[in-house]
């Protein structure tokens, strides 16, 4: 049994896990293990596979992890040599072969990048933004958004803020923290149903723009649903990203050739992105 943490930008595939007729996560590690003929051709997932979860379209990892039975030469940066750039492997652990990569887990950690600039007055040279900026970001209030953490934190039932019908009780904590023009929040459970780190976000930032009330997170605690016109929707995947994954009883190693190397991609990845940024401010300037 080999444990493998996996970082991935999520922007191009349909979520992590598996489905047919669309490109996830999983499957192109899949492929890449059949390259390396560990999968065989015919063969459905690696003999005692699972991974720690799944993440919906969109979203990012940093360490989402997987374990199967695998050979002592397969390491991170063999499995990288049939990965695309954007899903890199750059860890390993050899738990014992009764290891489950779900069940094991103890705790789930998600890092939101909400953009959220801070509430402040104009320089004398400064245009006022124009009111579709300050719809979606220039109202949020640092207080109010805090205070709406920490009323979603702790044991409840999430059955308003997720699709799942059954096991809907969790117990999460989520704080924020300012970085310039983004509120990041941190989200940390032991598990979490479908979408309920996007849709916490979303009404955290309902209540932090004004948009609803503190109470709401109250209604949408209790035990009856909430009506559609009240529906919490799930804030955009895309500035999701799965941080960590706990198992407090197994050690990783950093395969270095292979951590290196992503570190290389993903910073060439940001740098494209940032360039992109450039010709969009200059285009909208230019109007």
């Amino acid at each position: 049994m080999r444990a493998f943490r996996i970082a991935y930008d999520g922007t191009d595939y349909f979520g992590f896990q598996r489905q047919p007729d669309v490109d996830t996560v999983e499957d192109t590690i899949f492929d890449a293990l059949r390259r390396l003929e560990v999968l065989p051709a015919d063969a459905d997932k690696p003999d005692g596979y699972a991974a720690a979860g799944r993440t919906d379209a969109g979203v990012s990892a940093l360490e989402q992890t997987i374990a199967f039975e695998a050979p002592d030469w397969l390491t991170p940066r063999v499995i990288n040599s049939e990965l695309p750039a954007d899903v890199r492997a750059w860890s390993f652990a050899d738990p014992p072969v009764e290891f489950h990569a779900t069940h094991h887990a103890t705790r789930r950690t998600y890092t939101y990048h909400l953009y959220a600039p801070p509430v402040r007055g104009l320089a004398d040279d400064e245009s006022p933004p124009s009111e579709g900026v300050l719809e979606r970001a220039v109202r949020i209030e640092d207080d109010r958004f805090d205070a709406a953490l920490e009323a979603l934190s702790g044991s409840h039932d999430f059955h308003n803020l997720t699709p799942d019908e059954r096991n809907t009780e969790r117990s999460p904590t989520l704080e924020s923290a300012r970085d310039d023009d983004f509120l990041v929040v941190t989200v940390s459970a032991g598990g979490f149903s479908r979408e309920l780190v996007r849709r916490l976000v979303s009404l955290a930032r309902a209540v932090g723009t004004g948009k609803a009330p503190l109470e709401k997170i109250e209604r949408a605690l209790e035990g009856e649903q909430l009506p559609g016109h009240e529906g919490i929707a799930p804030a955009p995947p895309e500035p999701l990203v799965l941080t960590a994954v706990d198992y407090p009883d197994l050690k990783f190693r950093v395969d270095e050739e292979a951590a290196t190397s992503a570190r290389q991609i993903f910073e060439r990845r940001r740098i494209e992105q940032r360039t992109a940024d450039r010709v969009s401010r200059q285009l909208r300037d230019g109007m």
